[in-house]
């Protein structure tokens, strides 16, 4: 069995008289994409900002592929690129200067960083970019920037924390694009996002976090089909309180030429109802399916919306 790219266990750490974690306990598997949601405050900066060195723990473990990451600190690093939400950084280079040093840092040689950052400026667009300073960058540029700072090194593990804040939708779809390719090529990615259809759409897992601890785990899927309210409304002509007992199997009520049905997957069992309605002499006017979202799941766990 592969170690863990990530092990948290009983992490605590609080500012003052502030708690920000109070026991966090989280598992990413090498080569996984997950997605970390919780509202402002509940802890996922702090936590990502323990496994990058950043902020001492107080309590717990926390390992990158097995290492600790206060003792084995050099190996634990090296193994991490971080795209963090600000920007801390000379604002008067050009960013291929900037991407320079920052290989330095890693310890790759000139020739090796050179040929590093010039596939990275590619990949994420900003050849025409390059010899412009940093602080003339538009905001969705310096966003580019800050995923190719992250990846100068080929880390094995891509730490995202709210990569895609304020970039215009263009940009977004691009950096969706590229960060599935990151995934598909086995990098470890661990995803932090105020926008849960990002969360839906690249995460194979999520974990939400709140008030300091993860309260929650699984695939979107998973979530939403075990907290989610789905459910599907069919409009008929037809119906007499006599069929009821043909749909035993199914929780539902009956207003106004209207089947509601409750449902966990209402597109998996749209078809079934369907067929034994009409069989039995109804008359399908119309079906509408309302399936549960991820952020009707945040919202049932958290008691708030993830903006």
């Amino acid at each position: 069995m592969k170690i863990p790219a990530v092990k948290i266990r009983g992490l605590k750490k609080s500012f003052n008289k502030v708690q920000a974690l109070n026991g966090v306990d989280l598992t990413i598997k090498q080569g996984e994409f997950l997605g970390l949601l919780g509202p402002n405050g509940a802890g996922k900066t702090t936590t990502i900002n323990i496994l990058t060195g950043l902020v001492i723990r107080q309590e717990g473990i926390t390992e990158i592929f097995g290492k600790d990451t206060v003792k084995d600190y050099r190996f634990t690093r090296s193994k991490i690129g971080i795209a963090a939400q600000e920007l801390s950084i000379d604002w008067f280079f050009p960013i291929e200067k900037l991407l320079l040093f920052h290989a330095g840092y890693y310890g790759l040689s000139n020739s090796q960083a050179k040929e590093r950052v010039d596939i990275i400026i590619e990949k994420l667009g900003l050849g025409e970019k390059k010899n412009t300073r940093l602080r003339q960058l538009s905001g969705g540029m310096k966003r580019r920037y800050q995923l190719a700072k992250a990846l100068i090194h080929d880390p094995e593990i891509i730490i995202l924390d709210e990569p895609t804040a304020g970039v215009d939708v263009e940009l977004r779809h691009v950096l969706w694009d590229y960060l599935r390719q990151l995934h598909s090529e086995g990098k470890t990615i661990l995803l932090t996002t105020h926008y849960i259809e990002e969360a839906e759409l690249l995460c194979e897992r999520v974990a939400i976090i709140n008030k300091g601890k993860i309260i929650k785990e699984g695939s979107p899927n998973e979530l939403t089909m075990q907290l989610g309210q789905s459910g599907l409304s069919v409009r008929l002509s037809g119906w007499d309180d006599r069929k009821k007992e043909l749909l035993d199997d199914f929780t539902f009520t009956y207003d106004n030429g209207r089947l509601h049905f409750s449902l966990l997957d209402p597109e998996k069992d749209m078809a079934t109802i369907i067929k034994i309605l009409t069989n039995n002499d109804c008359h399908i006017q119309s079906v509408s399916a309302d399936k549960a979202s991820l952020e009707d799941v945040f919202l049932d766990l958290t008691g708030e919306k993830i903006n």
